[in-house]
């Protein structure tokens, strides 16, 4: 499929999107704060290439996820600006697809980082 427009554009709307995310995202900022927050410990007590890469895949994960969320949700408030149980599905379940992703960083963070903490003590 041909797109109408050149490659940096389309950069340009991907970077717009995410701009708009930052700004009007709460829960974006707050996944954005987790994130770097496990990346400075990461840092801090010098985890392994396989232990970044799973640092990296749940943290894109989670925030992608939530993206999707918010795509979605702004969809569903497009198209049934009404109160309706199909919008309401729609939206809970999207997010429960970010709850999911968000709690198993919390195991994976504490797979990672715990060991390391107490050890380091």
């Amino acid at each position: 499929m041909e797109s109408k427009h050149s490659l940096l554009k389309s950069f340009g709307f991907a970077f717009a999107g995410l701009k708009t995310a930052i700004i009007k995202g709460r829960s974006f900022r707050i996944q954005i704060l987790f994130g770097v927050t496990a990346v400075i410990l990461g840092l801090i007590y010098k985890i392994n290439s396989f232990e970044w890469l799973s640092l990296i895949l749940i943290i894109a994960s989670v925030l992608i996820l939530e993206l999707i969320n918010t795509s979605i949700e702004s969809i569903v408030n497009i198209v049934s600006p009404e109160i309706r149980e199909e919008a309401r599905v729609a939206k809970d379940v999207s997010a429960a697809g970010v709850l999911i992703a968000s709690i198993a960083s919390v195991f994976i963070g504490a797979l990672l980082f715990l060991p390391k903490i107490l050890h380091y003590q």
